[in-house]
């Protein structure tokens, strides 16, 4: 087989492994996300939602933004074993882990069974789940970024991006088959369970692919020369601070739209606006193509445009959409639903698809796995870890929905800032062949 052919088998089992561990990783959160906004509320916070369905309703979306606290401190720890030990190992580990804890969740007995110890147990697995959250997408970004060309370093980057539509389309698309296969009262009592416990079966299917793929080149390169025998993390928090919060509020706003998407829309709809669940779901399944679609295009567009141009121009229509599409919603029409979460996707996958390719061109190979998963983490927390809570506390104080619009934008405003605070990015040094040409760090 020739070397060239050798090279584009390889870049596809990247792809694949570098796609399907972020799948996963999403596909347990977002069936989380829309069971929260839908179910566990009564099964495990059962007396607060009788007696004040408002305030439960908050602290539910509340457990979605628990997690990512504990992202931060997975970022960190992976992050460092990363940039010691290789990215390709990191990445197995931080599968198999959230696999465990959502699969564990189905097994949970609900509060009527066991009382407070219900969600008590509920936060640990998400805690779990936050943890391993938080060391899985730098380690995916950096393979797929770290394999590919030069010049298809934003398209390679998407790959990853994508797993959180295509986690959506499984969770969402899963949940839809399960509400119109089953009475509510068999998929409340036990039909809940099976999307968190066929968990097990995607990570089989991701461990095996992981397990196939080759270690980074970049990562390579630096343990031949002894580069990865530092101290990563001390190096980031005393040198390279601001990059780390310039990809956090970066972030910020994509993050924060995509989790009204993910959680917030499904309660608003169906409990404020009365609307069918069933169709909602659907909706949002035809919304998470679209975001596929253009995460692709934004990482194939960035490597034309560059990083920033193509962030621009996804943020430019997050903000000028956001309140024409809460005019849609509002509707409470099925079809001018799905149209207004649709473009929103336009603009959250533009600004979603060059990520990985700019924040790894933010940061110096050493310290790249720590840098760019610490960012992201911290810009989780940020953005989406409690828009929904935000967006639930706002409509709840001010009767309009206008408010959670004038929110996102605010937070776009934001992103927008530091996308012009960081510049542009693409071509600055970063494969195997660059390595070579950077300082390594005296070994201690």
């Amino acid at each position: 087989m020739s070397t060239t052919a050798s090279r584009t088998q390889e870049e596809r089992r990247v792809l694949a492994g570098t796609l399907v561990g972020t799948t996963i990783e999403w596909y347990d959160f977002f069936i989380f996300a829309q069971l929260t906004a839908t179910l566990l509320t009564p099964l495990f916070l059962e007396p607060l939602g009788e007696s004040n369905p408002a305030v439960a309703q908050i602290l539910s979306f509340a457990m979605i933004g628990i997690s990512f606290f504990f992202r931060p401190l997975g970022a960190i720890v992976a992050g460092h074993l990363g940039d010691r030990y290789g990215r390709k190992k990191i990445l197995v580990l931080t599968l198999i882990l959230m696999g465990a804890a959502t699969s564990l969740i189905g097994v949970l007995p609900t509060y009527a069974a066991i009382g407070i110890g219900a969600p008590i147990l509920l936060v640990l697995l998400r805690v779990i789940q936050g943890f391993s959250a938080g060391g899985e997408w730098g380690g995916a970004a950096l393979m797929a970024v770290e394999h590919a060309p030069k010049a298809r370093r934003g398209y390679f980057g998407a790959f990853p991006q994508i797993g959180v539509p295509i986690g959506m389309i499984l969770a969402t698309g899963l949940l839809y088959i399960l509400r119109v296969s089953m009475t509510p009262e068999q998929f409340q009592s036990w039909g809940w369970r099976i999307p968190f416990l066929l968990s097990v079966v995607l990570i089989l299917v991701g461990y095996m692919i992981r397990r196939a793929v080759e270690e980074s080149p970049v990562f390579k390169a630096m343990a031949q020369r002894k580069a990865a025998e530092h101290t990563p993390l001390k190096e980031l928090m005393t040198g390279h601070l601001k990059p780390v919060m310039q990809a956090a509020l970066i972030f910020v706003s994509n993050n924060a739209a995509g989790y009204l998407v993910i959680a917030f829309f499904i309660s608003y709809t169906t409990k404020v606006l009365k609307m069918e669940l069933a169709p909602v779901l659907l909706a949002t399944t035809v919304g998470s193509v679209g975001w596929l679609i253009f995460t692709l295009v934004g990482g194939w567009l960035s490597d034309k445009l560059g990083r920033r141009n193509t962030f621009l121009l996804g943020y430019g229509i997050v903000f000028v959409w956001m309140i024409p599409m809460f005019m849609l919603v509002d509707t409470g029409n099925i079809v001018l639903y799905t149209v207004g979460i649709f473009v929103l996707t336009i603009g959250l996958g533009l600004s979603y698809g060059p990520q990985s390719a700019m924040y790894a061109e933010m940061f110096p190979a050493r310290i790249r796995y720590s840098g760019i998963s610490i960012g992201y983490a911290l810009g989780s927390i940020l953005g989406g870890a409690f828009a929904a809570t935000v967006a639930q506390v706002l409509l709840t104080s001010t009767g309009w929905s206008g408010s959670i619009a004038i929110y996102i934008m605010v937070l776009t405003i934001i992103s927008v800032a530091a996308v012009l605070w960081v510049g542009e990015t693409q071509g600055r040094n970063l494969h195997l062949e660059e390595v070579e040409d950077e300082e390594v760090p005296t070994v201690r």
